[in-house]
Order: structure tokens, then sequence, then C-alpha cells
């Protein structure tokens, strides 16, 4: 448990949600974009976060052309991170995964059957359902399916539910060729979730990051890890850049989310405080947090300085 700088406590759990590596082996994508090399350093910077997850949910289009080896790749790349963390590993399908290769490389059981699963994450309940649709790039749920999602959602989980989709109800005003393939008849989704104990919704699909709201539920779509979308493009129906990846970072409280985008490669820095100041601003009380480090005016680098003379 950290210290309570304000408010908020600590939260009940936390996940971090990832999209999109489109894995390839042997080849590069758009003969511009290492998606190797960029999954790495995706993994390198989750491994950074100063909140450790309880999970890494993945919301599809995994391996790029469905190779059993980007698969493969992928969880020697993963496992390793999660393990460090103690926490579960929730995979998704996307458009782009195939459920032979898919099933086969990442359950061990190759099967064509859509790949909905349910998992516990120490009391909150993370659904991953199937969109994909053999063939195409839109996402769709079958009627069956929804009646399997109401079945499971009929019984409300301790901490309540995250779903996880490759293909999120959400509009794309930024870049409305993506329309064409969004995930289709999402009033019948809707008509399923209204009323449930479902708390976020989490997807990808659109290659940058958005949010909205479904039935009352906050929808957050990560960015990709390969290549993102241009939503503001010069002169071009669409455009894919190799820049602006990121994921994100779920903080679940009692009452509320919170989703934090943490971008996939650092920025120059600019200032920084070194972590040995850590145990000095512990050290001080909230009333003497707000005089030194909430005044404006205040210079940070002499900190150390102000904090002993206000104490003494």
């Amino acid at each position: 448990m950290s210290i309570q700088y304000g408010q908020y406590r600590d939260p009940v759990l936390t996940i971090a949600h990832l999209s999109d590596p489109h894995l390839l082996i042997d080849s590069v994508q758009y003969d511009a974009v290492d998606t190797l090399a960029n999954f790495r350093q995706t993994m390198q910077r989750l491994s950074q976060v100063p909140t450790p997850p309880q999970a890494l949910v993945f919301t599809g289009d995994l391996a790029d052309k469905a190779q059993p080896e980007a698969y493969r790749a992928l969880k020697a790349m993963v496992e390793p991170v999660a393990a460090e963390f103690g926490a579960q590993v929730i995979w998704t399908m996307g458009n782009h995964d195939e459920r032979a290769a898919y099933s086969k490389e990442l359950f061990g059981e190759e099967s064509l059957d859509n790949q909905d699963r349910v998992y516990d994450v120490s009391g909150l309940r993370v659904i991953a359902v199937d969109t994909s649709v053999p063939g195409y790039h839109y996402g769709e749920l079958s009627d069956e399916q929804l009646d399997w999602l109401a079945d499971v959602l009929s019984e409300p989980a301790p901490l309540g539910t995250v779903l996880a989709m490759h293909h999120p109800p959400i509009p794309v005003p930024m870049t409305p060729l993506a329309a064409i393939i969004e995930l289709y008849d999402q009033h019948k989704l809707e008509a399923v979730l209204t009323g449930t104990d479902v708390r976020a919704i989490l997807g990808g699909h659109f290659h940058f990051t958005s949010s909205s709201t479904f039935a009352g539920i906050p929808v957050h779509v990560a960015s990709a890890s390969c290549y993102t979308m241009d939503p503001a493009p010069d002169d071009r129906l669409i455009s894919s850049v190799d820049g602006h990846q990121a994921f994100t970072m779920l903080h679940l409280y009692d009452d509320r989310a919170a989703f934090s985008v943490v971008p996939v490669f650092p920025a120059p820095e600019v200032n920084f405080e070194p972590t040995s100041s850590r145990s000095l601003v512990e050290g001080l009380t909230f009333e003497e947090r707000r005089e030194i480090l909430a005044k404006k005016a205040v210079d940070i680098a002499a900190l150390k300085g102000e904090a002993v003379a206000y104490k003494s």
C-alpha cells in the first residue's frame, strides 16, 4: 500500500490494456514497421509502470498474418513480464487473427469455434468475446454469443465485469472510413449490457486512442504497438504512421475507473525529480505538502532546502 497523497486510496485492481501488436515474423509491416521491435519496446515500458497490474488484457490483432511463430513469439515476450507482475494474461481475438492458429498456440487446443472466454481476476470478471468474422475485417456477435453473454452476466461478479473485445462499440468521427469495419448491429449488444455489472469495455482495432460510452458504460480503445492511424492527416483519406504507439493502464476503484495512456516510446526529458526525493515527500504532513509542493512559485530544485526550513 502506497502513501495516500490526495483524496483517493490505491485502486482496487489495475489492468494493463494493450492492443494490435500485429506481430510479423521475418518481415516488416508496410516495408517500414518492425512490429517485433515495437512490441519489445512496449513490454519494456510496461515493466516500468508504477502500479503493477493484476492482468494484462490484449484486445486482438495479435498476429498480422496469424503465423503460428508470431503467436509463439508473442507468448515468449509477454509471459516473463506477466510473471514478474504476478499477473494473468488475457487474450482476445481480432480480425487479423485466425481461430485455428490462435487457439492452438495460445490455448493448446486447435478450434474453429468462437474464442469467447471468462476469467476471474481477484473477484473481477473479465469476459473476452470474439467479434471476428472469418474472411472479413468488420466485427459481429452472433445471436448465440449474445445469449451466452447474457447468461454469464445474469449473475453479478464480486467486483463487477470488464468486457474485452477487438471491435469496440464506439463511433469513429475522426476516421469515418473505419465505420465500414466497425462492430455491426451494436444495438443487440446494448440490449444485453444494459443494467448489468459491466464497469468498462476495452477495445482496439482502430489504432488510435479513443473513448466513449455505450449503454452507460465507459468504453476505452487502446492504441496499437505496431503502427497507428493519424486522426488528422494532411490531404489523405486515411494515413497510417509509425508513431504515437501507446497502451493504457486501467485503474479500478470501488465506484469509478481511471484510464491512463502510456506512450510506448519515451519523449525527450526536460525536467525531473529523482526517486530519492520520495522519502522526503512521504515524510511531510498533508499541510506541509500543500505549502511546499502545491504553492505557486516554489522552485522544485530547492525543494529539499525549503522542506528543511519549513519543518525546522
